[in-house]
C-alpha cells in the first residue's frame, strides 16, 4: 500500500516540513556524488551505528569516535537507496503538513527531532551489537503518524496497491492505513525476534519506536490556539489536501 494523498486541508505554509524534505533530498544527491570509499566513511560517520556506543573497542579500530552522539541526529537526513528517500518524502509530503499546522513552525521542528532521536535511541537498544548504519527519516517521520493516528483518525487516505502490473486506487480511514502499518511493524519486528540471524533491511525498532513517542508526547507540542483552525473533513469524498 502506498499513499497518494490525504482529505485533511493545511491552513498554513508547512516550511519546516519542505525544509526538511530539501535537506535529505539535498544530502541524499551529494551522497550520490561521492566516491564509494568517502561515502562509506560518510555513512559510519553521520550514520548511526549500534556497536560503535556498545563496543568502544571496535569503533577505536574502525577509526570511529565512540563518544560521537551526534549521529543520533544526523542520521535521519542520510538515505540509502531512491526507494528508501522516495517512500520517506511521500509520507513526509502527506502527513507532515498537518501536524504542522497543529503545533506551528517552531514547535513542529523541536517535535520532529525530539521523535527522530528517540526512535534512534530505541533501534540502538534494541540492537546494540549491529554493525551496519542505521539511516532514513523514517523514526522522525513515524512520531509524525503517531500524532495523525490520534489527531485524525477519520481522514481518508488515498492509497495504490500494485496488483501485478496494474495499479489499484482506494480510499481508507487513516485509522485503518496506519494500524496496518504499525501491524507490519509488529510483524517484522517479531520475524526478526523468532529468526535473529535474518539479514535486517529497515530499522523496525526506530519506527515502532517513533510512532510511540510521538502518540505520546505530541500533546506537549500541540499549539491550542491553532486546534480551532485546523479545518477537518471527515466524511466528504471530494477532500484534498491543500498546500
Amino acid at each position: 500500500m502506498i499513499p497518494i494523498r490525504d482529505s485533511i486541508p493545511c491552513n498554513i505554509k508547512p516550511y519546516v516540513t519542505w525544509s526538511i524534505m530539501a535537506i535529505c533530498i539535498a544530502v541524499f544527491l551529494l551522497m550520490l556524488l561521492m566516491p564509494d570509499h568517502m561515502l562509506q566513511h560518510f555513512l559510519y560517520l553521520y550514520g548511526m551505528v549500534p556497536i560503535r556506543y556498545t563496543n568502544p573497542v571496535w569503533a577505536q579500530h574502525f577509526g570511529l569516535p565512540p563518544d560521537h552522539y551526534l549521529s543520533f541526529l544526523t542520521n535521519l537526513f542520510l538515505h540509502g537507496n531512491w526507494a528508501h528517500i522516495a517512500v520517506n518524502m511521500m509520507f513526509m509530503w502527506i502527513f507532515a503538513d498537518n501536524i504542522e499546522d497543529l503545533m506551528g513552525h517552531g514547535r513542529f521542528l523541536v517535535f520532529y527531532l525530539l521523535c527522530g532521536v528517540l526512535a534512534t535511541y530505541a533501534q540502538w537498544y534494541f540492537s546494540q551489537n549491529l554493525v551496519v548504519p542505521v539511516v532514513g527519516a523514517s523514526g522522525a517521520i513515524a512520531g509524525v503518524l503517531g500524532t495523525y493516528f490520534f489527531r485524525f483518525p477519520y481522514a481518508r487516505v488515498a492509497i495504490v496497491v500494485p496488483i501485478f502490473f496494474f495499479p489499484l486506487f482506494f480510499e481508507i480511514p487513516a485509522i485503518a492505513f496506519l494500524g496496518l502499518w504499525v501491524i507490519w511493524q509488529l510483524r517484522d519486528i517479531t520475524t526478526a525476534a523468532i529468526f535473529p540471524g535474518m539479514a535486517m533491511d529497515s530499522a523496525w525498532w526506530a519506527h515502532l519506536g517513533g510512532f510511540v513517542a510521538g502518540a505520546v508526547l505530541h500533546p506537549f507540542f500541540i499549539d491550542k490556539s491553532r486546534v480551532q483552525e485546523v479545518a477537518v473533513d471527515d466524511g466528504d469524498e471530494e477532500g484534498t489536501k491543500v498546500d
